[in-house]
């Protein structure tokens, strides 16, 4: 897991070695972003979701995001607008939370449109 860097407040030390590396595209029509594209999306007012546990969220997050479990994002995002997408994030491309949010989401009959 990410860990913060003592006196570095919004830096943290990421171990690469754990987890699966997932591929750049989780589903066909989720597009994928990079920070430039969430500054610009949050700057928008844009929904930025955080899909990790609490205890990771509480750590340190980006500064808009709202912090919910990938376990909960179905029941959470019931107000989900597809007309105005949301950005998800974890701890990066071997996180697991995210990409099983998006599962959950799209069983739930969300657009992957509607996604980042």
């Amino acid at each position: 897991m990410p860990q913060p860097v003592p006196g570095e407040p919004g830096l943290f030390v990421v171990d690469a070695t754990w987890g699966t590396i997932r591929p750049m595209e989780l589903t066909p029509g989720l597009q994928t972003v990079g920070e430039l594209e969430v500054v610009e999306h949050v700057r928008a007012g844009g929904r930025l979701v955080d899909t990790r546990q609490p205890a990771a969220h509480a750590e340190g997050t980006v500064e808009t995001a709202e912090g919910i479990r990938h376990q909960d994002v179905v029941e959470r995002l019931g107000d989900l607008d597809p007309e105005r997408p949301i950005v998800l994030f974890c701890d990066g491309p071997q996180c697991a939370a995210t990409p099983d949010a998006v599962g959950l989401l799209l069983k739930s009959g969300q657009p992957a449109e509607a996604m980042r």
